[in-house]
């Protein structure tokens, strides 16, 4: 547990060190509880100790501090944190947030010593650095689950290599394309996703440790020292904007709220899949549900709760959008509302992803559904009149010409491969040889395509073959 506060010294209190002595009265109760955040910031406990052992070991270099206090600091920063990671540490609303509940920890057990660990720091500058610390902790730890989602995603191209799938625009059927073709366009999006996730976390590696409340420190601090010890790229050029400056929390939430959506979207189609109007897919029976009254029912819940979720992230967004608007610089006490909706966030994305992978690498294609509709919606009309184009047809004649054929095709309730020649031929003259059915029915369409990036059976592979040499690399 901790230990009980040092006695005898001057100042020492369980109110927080943050009140100096410019107060006659301990705050109201109301207050204390209406302002404090420790029940949520604590989690930033390891990124304001591992910053704190940086700032005490930079201040001794610069001798601002003893080596021999130097060490007594960082040796009981050691000790907090282990009390912390046991569950044997007494968090304290009353000390306010996280930082507050560490230093006065450290005051309580080195007195004099631990109050110089803040020479030089605000907590301004310690929670900024504190909150780019986890941040990128958990830019890192979600790249990661993206992979892994990417890798599952994959995997079905070589699972599904042969399933040609309908796909849709306006939900309405439109062109055939491989089941592969379909796997990569996620694969795809995720990767912008990590790109962002890489671009953010560029701009979220500044060390702003050391410019102090908003004006920066008249001591001889080494602010690249910190920088080195916590592993960032360089320091913040200016003090005010780092006091008032969270950017990086606001396009983090943006980044995830952007891989919320397409977690959203992907989830859509499986629910669409999954029905016996569709009947696509088969979802593993272990990330499903039932119902308490019907005893058939097998719920897509897991993706209903992903997309349901998106709704919580961008409201994070908003959230902290809402939250800088009209702030006067530089630091003003709104800005602890920012761990809230940036943890939620993060939260909230990594475990949609988390089950994602799971899902997408067990879930199995209905296959026989599949193919056995296939042929449904004219899939291969657009096929027909870039046919059409190819003889030299006009891309509107041709397509008109094709919306008519279509529409004999239903009146007879036949597929356009098995319209008789003369329907064609009566149509456009020039459509007088049986050629014209070497680009009909889905297997012929899916063959007919040559352009980069599409659905064409080699441009699929080779797309497959570099995603393989691409997440081999990572």
């Amino acid at each position: 547990m901790v230990r009980s506060p040092a006695r005898g010294v001057k100042g020492s209190s369980l109110s927080s060190p943050a009140r100096s002595g410019v107060f006659g009265k301990e705050p109201d109760q109301l207050v204390e509880d209406f302002t404090e955040s420790v029940s949520f910031d604590r989690r930033l406990y390891a990124q304001d100790i591992a910053g704190s052992i940086a700032h005490a070991r930079m201040l001794a270099d610069q001798q601002i501090i003893t080596g021999e206090e130097r060490d007594q600091i960082v040796a009981t920063l050691g000790e907090i944190r282990d009390e912390i990671e046991s569950d044997d540490f007494t968090w304290r609303p009353q000390l306010e947030d996280v930082h507050m509940n560490i230093e006065q920890a450290l005051i309580d057990r080195l007195g004099d010593v631990g109050r110089k660990l803040h020479t030089a720091r605000s907590r301004n500058d310690q929670v900024s650095t504190d909150t780019r610390l986890w941040t990128r902790d958990a830019i890192d730890a979600i790249d990661q689950r993206l992979l892994d989602l990417q890798g599952a995603f994959l995997l079905r191209c070589d699972l599904d290599a042969d399933v040609v799938i309908p796909a849709y625009t306006h939900l309405q059927r439109a062109q055939p394309v491989l089941a592969a073709h379909y796997y990569l366009a996620y694969c795809e999006k995720f990767e912008r996703d990590r790109q962002r996730l890489r671009d953010c976390r560029r701009r979220i590696n500044i060390c702003s440790l050391g410019s102090a409340a908003l004006a920066g420190t008249t001591l001889p601090i080494d602010r690249q020292n910190v920088a080195d010890q916590l592993g960032f790229e360089s320091v913040s050029a200016n003090s005010l904007d780092v006091s008032s400056d969270r950017d990086f929390v606001i396009e983090t939430t943006f980044v995830l709220a952007l891989i919320q959506e397409h977690l959203s979207s992907w989830a859509e189609d499986w629910i669409l899949w999954s029905t016996t109007e569709f009947s696509f897919i088969h979802l593993p029976e272990e990330f499903c549900t039932g119902s308490s009254i019907m005893p058939q029912k097998v719920n897509p819940d897991v993706l209903e709760l992903t997309r349901g979720k998106t709704g919580r992230v961008i409201g994070d967004l908003c959230s902290l959008l809402t939250l800088v608007k009209g702030l006067p610089m530089a630091y003003n006490r709104d800005l602890q509302e920012d761990k809230r909706p940036l943890f939620d966030a993060v939260d909230t994305v990594k475990s949609c992803l988390e089950l994602a992978t799971p899902i997408v690498s067990r879930a199995t294609l209905n296959r026989e559904s599949i193919r056995d509709r296939l042929e449904h919606g004219y899939l291969d009309a657009t096929t027909l009149m870039e046919h059409l184009i190819s003889r030299h047809l006009p891309q509107r004649t041709a397509h008109h010409l094709v919306g008519e054929l279509v529409r004999k095709a239903q009146h007879m309730r036949l597929p356009l491969k098995e319209l008789p020649l003369e329907v064609f031929t009566e149509a456009c003259p020039e459509l007088n040889d049986d050629s014209i059915f070497d680009v009909l029915g889905v297997d012929n369409a899916i063959k007919a395509f040559v352009s980069y990036g599409s659905t064409a059976p080699q441009q699929v592979l080779e797309q497959v073959r570099r995603w393989k040499e691409k997440l081999s690399k990572e």
